[in-house]
């Protein structure tokens, strides 16, 4: 359990008691990433039926704020910097690391982040509408298998995150994870969809960037959230 903790100090705000830990076990906790995604989702469900019980919209707004909050817009920082540096392709390589590498937000991460937000709050509203509560809580938890599959898969961008996490995940992490989301699947099929983006995102990240690091990593989790949601709400409205 201390490589949860570990995971739920890294991608959460929520209060966990102070452990030490080495470089080897923080690279470790990179395995518990889903478990901290549905730490992280019961909490958003919670809020959205919470607060749905007055109104559709309302729940929606209470679940994206415990979504933010409590992730403390880590990965909405990665896909604003995802956002700039692909905005700056049409330069060079260069230009487009020196972007990625820049804290500032620019333009096409305000833009990313703004209809993010906007994204989530419809399609938020639109799940807690037809009753689809419990399958928000699971939608962190998918969204999170991404990283174990990315850093496996694609060579880390620069010395970093990426690249201390490559080695930390094992085969037989992805294959219990992904007998989890087969069993959430198996509830929810329309979750087999994020399988598809998983290696679609991958692929445009080592075409466009040419490696993993944080900000791809935060970028796709994102991005996997809302297409869990979209896929959620498309099929309920078609039920």
């Amino acid at each position: 359990m201390k490589g949860l903790v570990v995971a739920l100090q890294f991608l959460t705000r929520l209060p966990t008691p102070r452990i030490a830990v080495s470089s080897d076990e923080f690279a470790a906790s990179m395995r518990w990433f889903p478990a901290a995604g549905a730490i992280v989702g019961l909490i958003v469900a919670g809020g959205g039926w919470l607060g749905g019980r007055t109104d559709p919209w309302i729940g929606a707004l209470i679940a994206l704020l415990l979504w933010t909050g409590v992730t403390g817009a880590l990965h909405l920082d990665g896909l604003a910097d995802i956002a700039d540096a692909s905005g700056a392709a049409h330069k060079d390589r260069e230009r487009l690391l020196a972007v990625l590498a820049d804290p500032h937000v620019g333009s096409f991460g305000a833009v990313a982040v703004a209809l993010q937000l906007l994204a989530k709050l419809v399609l938020l509203h639109a799940a807690i509408d037809q009753g689809q509560v419990a399958a928000i809580a699971c939608i962190p938890f998918a969204a999170r298998i991404g990283p174990l599959v990315w850093s496996r898969w694609l060579p880390p961008l620069h010395e970093g995150l990426g690249a201390r996490f490559r080695g930390a995940v094992r085969p037989i992490d992805l294959a219990l994870w992904a007998a989890a989301l087969l069993v959430a699947a198996w509830f929810f099929p329309t979750f087999l969809v994020v399988l598809l983006f998983f290696a679609l995102w991958g692929w445009w990240i080592l075409r466009r960037i040419g490696g993993i690091s944080g900000d791809g990593h935060g970028a796709g989790i994102e991005i996997g959230e809302t297409l869990l949601l979209l896929a959620l709400t498309a099929s309920g409205s078609t039920a």
